[in-house]
């Protein structure tokens, strides 16, 4: 390859990477929405039925460190906040480590069922890394955050 070639092909890349730049707002608040939307929904289900709710705790989540009803209060509380506060872009990150704590301990506390249902279990594995990459991502201007500092 020629030098005037070569160069030309990194000009043409570089304008590229510069156009990509523009959709990764866009990127960020679609992937918020739909984590939301997963986690949010499953809040809703917990309230819908609080009784199940807590005998679910007790008989069949494992949750460490927790008494099954306040695991209860502590996990629909999180669902039903967290998931607002994404979308919104407002203490994104928070709310996205929170999701993640969520996520993990649900994974822990189900996992003598989950381990028998591999693509339950990568779903769990692709909303940690998808709340791990909100979490790393720079505030934009899709995000309450970003008209805060």
């Amino acid at each position: 390859m020629n030098l005037p070639l070569k160069l030309s092909t990194m000009k043409s890349l570089q304008q590229l990477q510069q156009r990509a730049q523009y959709l990764l707002p866009l990127m960020d608040l679609l992937m918020r929405v739909y984590i939301a939307k997963i986690f949010l929904m499953s809040g809703l289900t917990k309230l819908r039925d609080w009784e199940m709710t807590v005998s679910l705790f007790t008989d069949e989540y494992h949750v460490p460190f927790f008494s099954p009803e306040l695991a209860a209060y502590l996990a629909t509380g999180a669902e039903l906040l967290l998931p607002v506060l994404l979308v919104l872009g407002m203490f994104r990150t928070i709310a996205a480590v929170g999701l993640s704590a969520v996520n993990v301990l649900a994974v822990l506390a189900y996992y003598h069922v989950l381990q028998e249902m591999p693509a339950a279990l990568q779903d769990h594995a692709e909303w940690g890394l998808m709340l791990l990459v909100i979490a790393s991502l720079p505030s934009n201007r899709l995000q309450l955050d970003h008209y805060w500092k």
